[in-house]
């Protein structure tokens, strides 16, 4: 698994809103957020390209939230706080990126990142 980099300096981008597609249109291979149907070249390539900038914010704002649920996990002061290894396993990561996840994830917490 490819280990994202946090981006401490960069500010977040306000991606184009990702809409929820109806289950028969999700069901449809050929139907992937009605690009399909869109004709003019400019036009596709200006919604794919919003689309794209929406995924990639999104799974940083998603990775950013495992970082803080493995840092809270792994807190001392847990009774029922998990190891490295554990988190590791749950979230299918290395231990090694299991133990930078969580100290990402204290450095959000405490407010560390700079946004």
């Amino acid at each position: 698994m490819a280990e994202p980099t946090p981006r401490r300096n960069e500010p977040r981008l306000r991606p184009a809103p990702l809409l929820f597609e109806p289950a028969e249109a999700a069901a449809d291979p050929e139907h992937f957020f009605d690009l399909e149907s869109i004709d003019d070249p400019r036009a596709l390539l200006e919604r794919a390209t919003e689309l794209t900038q929406a995924f990639r914010a999104a799974a940083d704002r998603a990775m950013e939230y495992q970082a803080i649920a493995a840092a809270q996990l792994a807190d001392p002061r847990r009774f029922d706080r998990l190891t490295a290894a554990d988190i590791a396993e749950r979230a299918e990561w290395t231990e090694d990126y299991a133990k930078k996840m969580v100290e990402f994830g204290r450095d959000l917490m405490r407010g560390d990142s700079t946004e």
